[in-house]
């Protein structure tokens, strides 16, 4: 059986999402999807509009996921040895940096291949991000959950 295995924020999930996806599953028996957490998420230096647990449902409802598991740092070689992964999808907007040939060397020497898809450059959760805000006026913090009032306070 071949495991792949591809990670990322998934906010606003849109049709590039579903592209990589259905492409990765084309390549692997099993696909697993890190859903990266929102303390990663902060860390990286952004903000996600849809919480954690909204991400990971939606990832793990599309079809040709096989199973959706939280991304807790961004070590994607120790997630692929874990997950059994054999293959790793990435956007190829990563290939041939730096980074990414150092990477391919690690992953080979323990068997995984990296495989590079096109990166939807026409769509992207920022500049959707970017659009409700200009159009809407929507900012991260308009979608932040609400700290409900208590009901006994309400009564009084």
């Amino acid at each position: 059986m071949v495991i792949g295995y591809t990670a990322g924020v998934f906010d606003l999930f849109h049709i590039g999402h579903l592209t990589l996806l259905k492409n990765a599953k084309g390549f692997c028996d099993k696909l697993v999807v890190g859903v990266t957490v929102d303390d990663l998420v902060l860390y990286k230096g952004k903000h996600a509009l849809i919480p954690y647990e909204d991400r990971v449902e939606i990832v793990r409802s599309c079809k040709y996921v096989d199973a959706a598991v939280p991304q807790y740092d961004m070590d994607k070689l120790k997630a692929c040895k874990q997950l059994g992964a054999t293959i790793l999808f990435v956007g190829d907007d990563w290939y041939g940096t730096e980074k990414w040939k150092a990477y391919e060397k690690e992953f080979e020497a323990e068997g995984i291949k990296i495989i590079y898809f096109p990166y939807t450059r026409t769509v992207s959760s920022t500049k959707i991000s970017e659009a409700l805000k200009a159009t809407r006026g929507w900012t991260v913090e308009d979608f932040q959950p609400r700290k409900h009032l208590n009901t006994d306070d309400e009564q009084n």
